[in-house]
Parts: structure tokens; C-alpha cells; sequence
């Protein structure tokens, strides 16, 4: 069920990783070389990602590289919105991996890529007929951000919400689904391009979408999915629960899952963004999240001979 797992989430965005208090990165450095060794303790063959970067940086790739992040993972992976947020045309997509896959001999992901329907239904259905043309091949994994539109009753995970003008509000009609469930022209674009298009779904605590979202990535034949179990939420009344859902319902999909989100309480600052005060917590959240749900095989084969209560 999961193929690989994911460290962190757009590390070099100031909306998922606090630069202020790590302006090097070497708290982030440190804190997923420790995640990565943990991980492979628990499960050696399971192939971990570095977090997608957003914006494409290659001066970010240089420094994770310079600090040893990438000797222990298997691909790195970017992020890109071009038609919403990037400096560059949707055309450039091959050259914005390329620039990338340059610098290092590990797989390139795609792990978000989208378009929103802000200005128009029609430019989303365009753009994800455009996406898929120019990156179907350029990686081995390529993930359509997103299923469903944020709920507008929900905030977007960003740093200075609506301040950010129609920047901030297009991140509430990225999906190929309206919030009520029903479909946008960009759906039928999209069908025609699975399974070589996964999706990246972001499932909230305790989300009530799930089962509908499983419905539908089956209707649309998606076989990759790439969604997140949160450090943060792991502090919730009953998480365990939520997670052991969340993941059985998934069992279908070749499940990328992201590990991020520092809990206010264990940050440097109390933000989900904040470097954690021990990054070992980070490292054994990872590893008991592994355990429990991608164990090696042949901790897998030792525990069913285990005596059943």
C-alpha cells in the first residue's frame, strides 16, 4: 500500500518551514537525515523522498546536497503552479525538471502540480490537458494537486492568509471536485490522462471526504496517491484512530505518504512551520508511523505467527 514516504512538505517555502529561525536549513538538514536513518531501521527497502520543493530552486537542491540530506534518500521532488503562483509559463515544466535532475542522480518527482479554476473552469481543464502533455514521461511520478477545492470553511496553509490577496484565494479552487463533491470541466481532462496522473489529496483530521474521495479516484482510475499522516495532528484525542482509518481506506492506492507539520508545543516557536526543539521526536514519529504501517517484510512475516488474543 504505500510505495514511498515523504520528508517534510516544500521545506524551502516559507509557509511550511520557519527561515527566520533556520535561514541555512541545517536545523531542517539535521532533522531529516535523523528521520531518514530511523526509517530505514524500522523498514530498509521502503523509498524515501525529500519534500517537494516549491518554488524549483537549484541553490536549495545545492544546499541539501552540500549537507548530505540526499545520500540516504531515493528521489527528490518539486512543486509547481505556474499558471497561479510561479515566475514562469507552464511551457517551461521540462526545463524547470531538467534544472533539477542535473544536480543529482536521484529520480525527480513531481509530487504537486496544478491549476486552479479561479479565473475560469475552462483555463483549469486547459491546463491539466497541458500538464500532462509536457510531463508524461519527464517523471516517474506525478501527482495533480488536487482532488477536492479546500472547503471555504477551512484556512489554507499558508503564512499571511488573506493578506496575500487573490494569491491566498485561488488555493480554494485547486480541485477537480467544487467542496459540495460535484464535478468541474478539468475532471473529464483529467480521467484521460490516469493512471499516468496520480493525485495529491490532502486528508484533514478527521476529514469527512474520505470515503467519497476513495469513490471517486477508483471511478477515475488514479493507482497513485500521495496524501499526509501530520506530526501535529499525532497530539489529537484519538489520532491513532483517525490514522488507522485514514490508511485502511487507502489500501487500494500506491499511498506516497508525507510526514510534516511540527505540534505547536514541541517547535523552537509554537507554529507548525517552527524546527522542532528535539528533532529526534520528529525521527521517532516517523519510525512508529512506519512500523505501523509499512514494516518490512519480514517483520510483517514474524508478526502473524504471533499468538492472537
Amino acid at each position: 500500500m504505500i510505495e514511498a514516504v515523504m520528508l517534510w512538505n516544500e521545506p524551502n517555502n516559507k509557509s511550511h518551514w520557519d527561515l527566520a529561525l533556520d535561514p541555512d536549513w541545517f536545523l531542517f538538514a539535521e532533522m531529516v537525515k535523523g528521520a531518514s536513518r530511523a526509517i530505514r531501521t524500522e523498514n530498509p527497502d521502503l523509498p524515501q523522498v525529500l519534500g517537494g520543493i516549491s518554488p524549483i530552486d537549484p541553490h536549495f537542491m545545492r544546499t541539501m546536497i552540500g549537507q548530505g540530506v540526499l545520500d540516504g534518500l531515493d528521489a527528490v521532488a518539486v512543486h509547481g503552479f505556474p499558471l497561479d503562483w510561479n515566475l514562469w509559463q507552464i511551457h517551461d515544466w521540462p526545463s524547470k525538471v531538467a534544472e533539477i535532475r542535473a544536480l543529482t542522480h536521484l529520480p525527480v518527482w513531481v509530487s504537486e502540480v496544478g491549476v486552479s479554476s479561479f479565473g475560469a473552469e475552462e483555463v483549469q481543464a486547459w491546463g491539466c490537458a497541458r500538464t500532462a502533455e509536457l510531463l508524461k514521461g519527464e517523471a516517474p511520478r506525478i501527482h495533480w494537486y488536487s482532488l477536492y477545492d479546500l472547503p471555504r470553511e477551512w484556512e489554507a496553509t499558508t503564512r499571511h492568509k488573506e493578506a496575500e490577496g487573490s494569491s491566498y484565494y485561488r488555493h480554494f479552487h485547486m480541485g477537480l471536485l467544487r467542496q459540495d463533491g460535484t464535478p468541474k470541466l478539468a475532471l473529464e481532462t483529467f480521467a484521460r490522462h490516469t493512471p499516468d496522473l496520480g493525485i495529491c489529496q490532502w486528508f484533514h483530521y478527521d476529514d469527512h471526504r474520505l470515503d467519497d474521495a476513495v469513490a471517486w479516484l477508483k471511478r477515475l482510475h488514479v493507482t497513485h496517491l500521495r496524501t499526509g499522516l501530520s506530526w501535529a495532528d499525532s497530539f489529537r484525542p484519538d489520532a491513532l484512530g483517525w490514522f488507522d482509518r485514514q490508511m485502511a481506506a487507502l489500501q487500494d492506492f500506491a499511498v506516497t505518504v508525507t510526514f510534516c507539520f511540527t505540534p505547536e508545543h514541541r517547535g523552537i516557536s509554537p507554529h507548525h512551520t517552527s524546527p522542532p526543539l528535539v528533532r529526534e521526536e520528529f525521527a521517532e514519529f516517523c519510525a512508529a508511523m512506519v512500523r505501523r504501517y509499512a514494516p518490512a517484510r519480514g517483520r510483517i512475516a514474524a508478526s502473524a505467527l504471533l499468538p492472537t488474543a
